[in-house]
């Protein structure tokens, strides 16, 4: 199945191999997309706690979709984690736009391998 998309590639300053190219999607499937900014707080677990924004990548409007994310934790007690997965559905707000509930738990990092728990919700939809 094929389905349509729009946008343009960025290419970042590099040589050869050591270069990356970022895409900026702007229709899927004849469709414009969007995506919603998140941020919040882990657990706190061995000791401590880890900060963490990001953006969603984005997904069609208008229609039922969930989008996938992924960030890098803010440094706390000398290491970070990665955060990645999938909202759950749009939620309707009232007077238009929506939001996604997210929750999972970061990879295991640390002097002391561990992970955090974290859950939020995205706001509304950019």
């Amino acid at each position: 199945m094929r389905i349509p998309v729009t946008g343009f590639v960025i290419e970042s300053s590099g040589d050869g191999f050591n270069h990356s190219h970022t895409l900026y999607i702007s229709t899927w499937d004849g469709r414009p997309v969007h995506t919603h900014a998140f941020s919040g707080c882990t657990s706190c677990d061995d000791g401590h706690a880890h900060y963490y924004a990001g953006m969603t990548e984005p997904a069609p409007t208008g229609v039922p979709h969930v989008h996938k994310y992924y960030t890098v934790t803010a440094i706390s007690d000398g290491h970070t984690h990665r955060i990645k997965g999938t909202t759950g559905p749009a939620i309707s707000l009232p007077n238009g736009g929506h939001f996604h509930y997210f929750e999972g738990y970061t990879t295991v990092d640390g002097r002391h391998p561990h992970s955090h728990m974290y859950r939020g919700k995205t706001g509304d939809e950019d």
